[in-house]
């Protein structure tokens, strides 16, 4: 197996996981029967995007690295309000990151 071939799959799994996050967020909303956003779609989001960088990195992709770093900062960004200290002490919970 050649390098080109072990970034390949890499690639392909970064895009399956940022694909999968959809389907997470499909079924989500389909359960409550309204849109809903859960945490494991801006986990999966962060992973399957931080994947995708390391291949598009690998490939020297200017394009393809500048879209998937402002992604990056956007689903960190997503997480940290999510996890932030004074909504844990609230108990309470956005209806978009409710699972």
């Amino acid at each position: 197996m050649t390098l080109d071939t072990i970034w390949l799959i890499i690639g392909f799994l970064g895009q399956g996981i940022f694909f999968m996050r959809w389907v997470v967020q499909w079924i989500a909303s389909e359960r409550h029967a309204e849109s809903r956003v859960p945490t494991a779609f801006w986990y999966m989001s962060m992973i399957g995007g931080l994947i995708t960088l390391a291949y598009a990195i690998y490939r020297q992709d200017p394009v393809f690295i500048a879209g998937q770093s402002i992604g990056s900062i956007v689903y960190l960004r997503n997480l940290m309000l999510i996890h932030r200290p004074n909504q844990a002490d609230s108990g309470t919970a956005s209806p978009a990151t409710k699972s």
